[in-house]
């Protein structure tokens, strides 16, 4: 099958399977893309919070990078926890040149609040990483650290999109509005025009894992050659069905459901055949 969909994973781990490069890979899966992944970080986590974290030596995620890059195609990719000032200017030097469309999940903390990266690597994240990106997509509080403003609104929510476009680089930038009240709605500038993705608020906590697998989803569907738009407008359903059917497992935020679609469908057809 020469003419499979492939998308690369850079990021840490979560032994609890909802987030991080356990995520991504079961949503690559889902949405029929090959998975790689390059691992930045070991993380012992699960849904109440993170325990502890061990960096992967710069040498070995050199050497991931290199084993990826130099055999196997990658069609997009996705950058998600990368912990270090280091870290990121070894991920640089690896992906500036790489002709494929580039997804930044900016993760900085963590659904439980535990913070997954160092202060003084964010400057260089903002500054270095931010504009290669095809699109960047940052929740709320991500949002307000890159622009240095403060979002309340729709309004709010816009303008820093734009502006992460416009000041900092991103060729697109989606502002997931997941941390507000009523309906869960996001927007993606694209450099011209404002676009906007809205889906009922879930009445769940099970959500742990979701930033991840959004982002994960639109950079498969962009692997696949979907355009920015229809990449980012699948995702939305997608992640919507994965909250919506999330799991209740461990005593605190429980996973996103990866096969969520499979489970729609299902409960589609019985309807029909009733």
């Amino acid at each position: 099958m020469k003419n499979v969909a492939c998308a690369l994973t850079i990021a840490g781990t979560d032994p609890s399977g909802g987030a991080g490069i356990h995520a991504d890979l079961k949503t690559f899966q889902e949405l029929k893309t090959y998975g790689m992944s390059v691992i930045t970080s070991i993380v012992s986590q699960n849904t109440t919070g993170v325990q502890a974290v061990s960096h992967v030596s710069f040498d070995m995620i050199e050497q991931q990078l290199d084993s990826i890059l130099s055999d196997m195609p990658v069609h997009a990719f996705k950058t998600g926890m990368i912990a270090n000032q280091d870290m990121m200017e070894l991920i640089y030097k690896k992906i500036k040149h790489l002709d494929a469309p580039f997804v930044m999940d900016p993760v900085m903390v963590a659904t439980s609040g535990d913070t997954l990266i160092e202060r003084n690597s964010r400057n260089y994240l903002r500054k270095n990483l931010l504009p290669l990106t095809t699109i960047v997509t940052p929740n709320i509080p991500e949002t307000e650290y890159l622009t240095g403003e403060k979002i309340e609104t729709d309004d709010d929510m816009k303008q820093a999109a734009e502006m992460l476009v416009r000041n900092f680089g991103a060729k697109a930038a989606l502002v997931k509005g997941g941390h507000r009240e009523g309906d869960a709605v996001d927007f993606l500038y694209d450099g011209s025009k404002i676009h906007r993705f809205s889906a009922p608020r879930i009445n769940t906590k099970n959500t742990h894992g979701t930033g991840c697998t959004y982002a994960a989803a639109i950079t498969a569907y962009l692997s696949q050659g979907l355009p920015l738009y229809d990449a980012v407008n699948q995702a939305k359903e997608y992640v919507t069905l994965a909250i919506k059917y999330s799991l209740d497992l461990g005593a605190g935020s429980g996973p996103t459901n990866h096969w969520a679609p499979r489970i729609e469908t299902s409960n589609l057809t019985t309807n029909e055949v009733k």
